[in-house]
């Protein structure tokens, strides 16, 4: 059975500038993205009906996918097939009931089932999942304080969970996926990924034996062999729900897949530079 190996990267050979001058354009360009979504739509990344109110029909129909989409009579927000055969679809309205098809219509279509919600409901959700992600990241922020009890470090591991959360809500903005209470939970995840990755780099280097750079390649022993795995297994999971056309758990994959690339950006490199200057040049009290 093959064995993986992380390779070992000399990252001394590299000067602070430019180490953390990547990640930090990184973040800047996703700022942008998302001030410039907010500006347009007035939210930084686009809502689901489960955010904004709408309603939802799965529909059977031996017709195109154009034809399925003019035969109701309001346009429909958007339509994706489902499946490999075709004939099935899911189409979404920003209408809280479904539209009725029109008598004229060239498409034979059956709707199989419905479902609505409100908008009302819909900003309730809204509020609540913002909630849960703001506290969950507030609440990491405070144990990692909490467990270094030192500016510097605590201060990277929470820069490199934030740019995670914020470079790839830019990549939703610009592949189209919107957010739902499904996207909510990946991002949640990639806290907790984001976190595992930066505390296992930190207490290497601040509270193990042996000099900086040996503690950091032997943390990414661990850390970019966990990662990896990950990527390649949200990959798979990405490629056979698209298959199958499962579009949600297609888009909780390809949120990971984006949010744990970024991490490991974040975390050697980083993270990796605030560690260096707080070894080497910084106060450490």
């Amino acid at each position: 059975m093959p064995k993986f190996e992380v390779p070992e990267v000399d990252l001394s050979q590299y000067s602070m500038r430019e180490l953390v001058a990547p990640p930090l354009a990184v973040l800047v360009v996703a700022l942008a993205v998302i001030g410039a979504t907010f500006a347009l739509t007035g939210s930084p990344v686009a809502l689901g009906i489960e955010f904004t109110g709408g309603s939802e029909a799965v529909v059977d129909s031996s017709a195109s996918q154009s034809a399925v989409a003019d035969a109701f009579v309001s346009d429909p927000s958007s339509i994706r097939s489902v499946g490999t055969g075709g004939g099935t679809y899911i189409v979404t309205f920003q209408s809280e009931n479904v539209p009725d098809v029109r008598d004229d219509a060239d498409a034979d279509i059956t709707i199989v089932q419905s479902q609505t919600t409100s908008a009302t409901f819909g900003g309730s959700t809204q509020q609540l999942a913002v909630l849960g992600v703001v506290g969950g990241f507030v609440g990491m922020s405070i144990v990692v304080f909490l467990l270094f009890r030192s500016f510097v470090p605590s201060i990277a591991v929470v820069l490199s969970a934030f740019s995670d959360i914020v470079v790839p809500v830019a990549l939703m903005n610009l592949f189209g996926i919107q957010l739902s209470l499904g996207t909510v939970a990946a991002l949640l995840m990639l806290i907790g990924y984001s976190v595992d990755s930066d505390i296992l780099l930190n207490n290497h280097v601040l509270r193990r034996s042996g000099g900086f750079w040996e503690s950091v390649h032997r943390a990414m022993r661990t850390g970019v062999t966990m990662t990896l795995t990950s990527i390649s297994a949200m990959t798979v999971m990405a490629a056979v729900s698209y298959f199958f056309g499962i579009q949600l758990l297609t888009s909780i994959a390809i949120v990971l897949v984006l949010g744990l690339a970024t991490d490991l950006m974040n975390t050697y490199m980083l993270n990796v530079t605030l560690l260096r200057w707080y070894k080497f040049e910084g106060v450490k009290r």
